[in-house]
């Protein structure tokens, strides 16, 4: 892995110059980014590298200033403080990150995931359409739950994505959205969901030391039936068996906007005496995933591992440190995608998988127009990490 981006045929003049635009939510996460960005154009030898069309190609910072001021009502607008003409710009936003806070009336409000898509439109207003090419790197898509219409309801997320395309955006990049086919809403325009299972089976293996890959030891399991796809793929990347639980609803009432779950039903082998895979997009209270891991538990399971993209603990960790306590999980992956809170980071039960290097990868693809099939399918990538691992090879 060390040497890949080395690899990377980025031969061609880059669409503009390059310019990142990290919304507060998810400065971190962009500090990162920039980081790898500027050590790789520092390092790479182009032979096109000094002409006209590569002018800013190698800077201390790609990351441009801006400015999301609110007044004392709570309204807010977006400034950018440089030139953006000609740029090829990427704007990143959490709009999970609700630790920001701002005044309203002489109260402290926290940003929701609408205050956050409103300062994403500021910023796009902002740059006013003088920009080559605006790419949203949105890892958690706005509103992506209510993405279907089952009765007389708002359909958020395709007004959102046909919102952001009506002011000039040109490419939204994802994580794992909750259901890929919402991209219908945009048919002509980029839309590309990106998974994190690489990175997860990486922080697996680096922190898990006596693992037997196989479908006699192993398997990995979908806790319901919308995330096959996601736990089919992993499967079959390590050569291992599958199973899922479905959710028995009650559909003669609602509790919190939902039919109440009744009981979860396993469909799939024996999976006494293997290591677990649960894996899943969201973590939301953790409730599900939790279930399903004591469901595994009675079923005689041995270690239980739980992948999610994004990390949410909406009603906190407690749940989680008994789990882990009780020796019901053992270790819980998600990304650093969206905010994470320092009591989350601390957690014993916790493995963080930074996402920044991808991100930056993808970035730094695109901004020379070049394709990233080969990093939106990771197989040859956890195929060697995997063999690494099993020949004692991983650092």
């Amino acid at each position: 892995m060390a040497n890949r981006e080395e690899k990377r045929n980025l031969e061609t003049i880059p669409v503009g110059s390059l310019g990142i635009v990290p919304l507060t939510g998810c400065r971190s996460l962009g500090e990162k980014v920039d980081s790898y960005l500027v050590k790789w154009r520092t390092e790479r030898e182009n032979e096109h590298k000094n002409s006209l069309a590569f002018a800013g190609y190698q800077r201390d910072s790609y990351i441009l200033n801006y400015s999301l001021p609110r007044f004392g009502s709570g309204e807010g607008k977006g400034v950018i403080l440089e030139s953006v003409r000609g740029d090829d710009i990427f704007i990143l936003v959490d709009v999970c990150n609700y630790s920001l806070t701002y005044t309203i009336g002489g109260h402290v409000n926290h940003m929701s995931p609408d205050d956050h898509y409103q300062d994403l439109k500021r910023i796009i207003a902002a740059i006013g359409g003088k920009a080559r090419r605006i790419t949203v790197i949105m890892p958690f898509l706005y509103e992506s739950r209510q993405h279907k219409r089952t009765a007389r309801e708002s359909l958020d997320c395709a007004i959102a994505l046909q919102e952001l395309i009506s002011m000039g955006v040109d490419n939204i990049i994802t994580f794992d959205a909750h259901d890929p086919r919402v991209q219908n809403a945009i048919p002509l325009h980029g839309f590309e969901t990106v998974q994190a299972s690489y990175q997860f089976v990486k922080g697996l293996l680096r922190n898990v030391k006596d693992l037997q890959i196989d479908a006699d030891h192993m398997m990995v399991i979908s806790p319901d039936e919308g995330g096959m796809g996601r736990a089919i793929y992993i499967a079959n990347v390590l050569g291992l068996d599958m199973g899922m639980f479905y959710k028995r609803r009650d559909y003669t009432r609602i509790v919190n906007g939902r039919n109440p779950i009744i009981a979860h039903e396993f469909l799939g082998s024996s999976v006494e005496g293997k290591d677990m895979i649960i894996i899943d997009d969201m973590i939301s209270s953790g409730d599900s995933m939790l279930e399903v891991a004591a469901e595994l538990k009675a079923r005689k399971a041995n270690r239980i591992f739980c992948f999610s993209t994004f990390g949410l603990f909406t009603n906190g960790l407690e749940k989680f440190d008994k789990a882990y306590q009780d020796g019901i999980i053992t270790k819980v992956l998600t990304t650093n995608l969206i905010y994470q809170t320092p009591e989350l980071l601390e957690r014993e039960w916790y493995i963080n998988c930074d996402m920044s290097k991808y991100i930056a990868y993808i970035i730094d693809t695109l901004n020379h127009d070049s394709s990233i099939s080969d990093l939106l399918v990771p197989n040859d990538r956890i195929t060697n990490i995997v063999n690494q691992y099993r020949n004692g090879e991983l650092k």
